[in-house]
């Protein structure tokens, strides 16, 4: 039978959101010996109730509440009610990523050191070092089966591959290959390979990809010392009378209010539902939200400067054929400020179903340029850019003025407005993105805008000085000692690398952190 704590045992740590922050974090407490209770908004399906179907399953698994936008971002204008593409159901948004996992550069985390000042830009170093993630890097690739680590062989570059190859080559590219990915290139920890079926976005049928819903959250359960509770939408954090975190107050499927007791609290529902959690659990210690005494909660958010570039061949390319992102070239991810800006970006295969393409090439688009990309379909191959943008005070998560959900908790808005560094970095991008096609013969090359972001970063950021941001070098809120941020709010700046990787280390970091402070009573 399940293992099931009783509301009122305060010892438990809550953990809100399974994804790759509270999946990881939850499991390694569980096998730690803590009792732990993972409260996860979104139902629990499993690897058969996935099918290979986009809408089907965007509909099925995506957090789709309402949410609103505004600023200048191309997102607010084409996609006003969706800024994030993320997952609502256990495994979080692990079960829609795509597996690239690449760790981030020294450099990245020492941005404000590395890039000075930046006009506009509110930089910040981390308060850790490479040298300081680089054992749980390790820890978090052997776990994961990052591919081209630990003798891990990579997996096969498909056509799309092929053609990034053939491109990146020609232009002299030097870094490219067909990894490092969180997908089995061999059976592996009790999960196939991967079969090459593609559409890994809509959740991996032969449970290849690494995500926590089956690669790590069952490994916790067995311990006998986590609970998974699903359609628990958390609304409030309370706290004692000494400004320590007590309590979770959430709603249960049928709209009941729960309240479970805690010993400490890890909150993981992403960069948009973590700040907004913590801005709704105001009281009269905290008014301003709990653990916002430095009124960060909620800002810096960064989404990752992105963009695609897609090109047609004479010949058939079948891009959707095998794995979604089957290679990367790093060359750009440097910090080469005589580009026009600082920072780097990747550029990563990526292939759209016919459906999420149409939608995605150009919103609101029609006529014979549409029509003809569309028939050129299978002749296409496709790039995503993804880079470092730069964190501002003003792009940020608040809760709703007027707007509430079913629950009645404020629905929340989420400001963005690009940096003068974003908008130089994606012009480039797209620039060497047409010429690595345009190098192996393409009939014709189109960028397109960026979508609705997975990499959604900052809102809890962590910081050495209180003043600065939520949490500190352990993701450990500077005003509450026993309430945590487990997920990528934490994040300081964004790097340009994919940061599943960089959450999992974390969140291994973390739960050693935990449960040495609870070893000592200092938790």
């Amino acid at each position: 039978m399940a293992t099931q704590f009783d509301k009122d045992d305060a010892s438990l740590a809550v953990v809100v959101g399974s994804g790759a922050g509270g999946g990881t974090l939850a499991t390694a407490l569980a096998q730690a010996g803590i009792k732990t209770v993972v409260l996860e908004a979104g139902p629990r399906y499993e690897i058969e109730d996935f099918v290979n179907d986009e809408w089907e399953m965007f509909n099925k698994i995506s957090w789709l509440d309402k949410r609103t936008t505004s600023g200048s971002w191309q997102v607010a204008r084409d996609f006003p009610n969706l800024p994030a593409w993320i997952v609502k159901a256990v495994g979080g948004t692990s079960i829609h990523w795509a597996g690239a996992s690449l760790r981030m550069q020294d450099h990245e985390l020492k941005a404000a050191s590395t890039y000075g000042d930046v006009k506009g830009a509110n930089l910040l170093d981390w308060p850790i070092t490479l040298a300081d993630l680089e054992p749980y890097y390790a820890k978090a690739e052997a776990r994961m089966g990052v591919t081209r680590t630990n003798d891990i062989p990579g997996l096969p570059g498909n056509n799309n591959f092929k053609v990034l190859k053939a491109g990146a080559d020609k232009l002299g590219y030097k870094k490219c290959h067909s990894g490092r990915m969180a997908v089995n290139s061999q059976p592996r920890d009790g999960r196939n390979a991967c079969q090459q079926i593609g559409f890994c976005l809509q959740g991996c049928k032969m449970g290849a990809k690494w995500s926590t819903l089956y690669a790590e959250i069952p490994k916790g359960e067995a311990t006998g010392n986590l609970e998974v509770r699903p359609d628990a939408q958390v609304l409030t954090i309370e706290h004692d009378a000494q400004g320590k975190v007590s309590a979770v107050v959430y709603a249960d499927k049928s709209g009941q209010l729960q309240r479970q007791k805690a010993r400490i609290v890890a909150v993981a529902g992403n960069s948009i539902e973590s700040p907004r959690l913590l801005l709704n659990s105001s009281s009269s210690t905290f008014p301003d939200g709990l653990a916002n005494s430095s009124g960060q909660v909620g800002r810096n958010y960064m989404r990752h400067m992105t963009g695609s570039v897609y090109a047609i061949f004479e010949r058939p390319v079948h891009m959707y054929r095998g794995t979604t992102m089957a290679g990367i070239v790093t060359d750009e991810s440097v910090n080469a400020p005589n580009r026009g800006f600082v920072g780097g970006y990747e550029m990563e295969t990526v292939a759209l179903g016919l459906p999420f393409l149409a939608a995605f090439l150009q919103p609101g688009a029609w006529g014979r340029d549409f029509t003809s990309a569309m028939d050129s379909y299978d002749h296409m191959a496709g790039m995503w850019l993804v880079g470092e943008d730069m964190p501002q005070e003003s792009n940020k998560v608040s809760l709703h003025a007027s707007e509430k959900d079913k629950h009645g908790m404020a629905i929340p808005n989420v400001h963005y407005d690009d940096h003068a560094n974003d908008l130089a970095m994606r012009a480039h991008a797209y620039e060497r993105g047409r010429a690595l096609y345009d190098a192996v013969g393409a009939v014709r090359t189109f960028p397109t805008p960026p979508y609705p972001s997975t990499h959604n970063l900052g809102t809890n950021r962590m910081s050495e000085k209180s003043d600065d941001g939520v949490v500190n070098k352990w993701g450990q809120a500077h005003d509450v000692e026993n309430l945590f941020v487990s997920d990528g709010s934490q994040f300081t700046t964004g790097g340009a690398e994919n940061p599943t990787l960089t959450i999992v280390a974390l969140a291994l970091r973390q739960a050693d952190y935990i449960r040495d402070q609870m070893a000592k009573g200092a938790l």
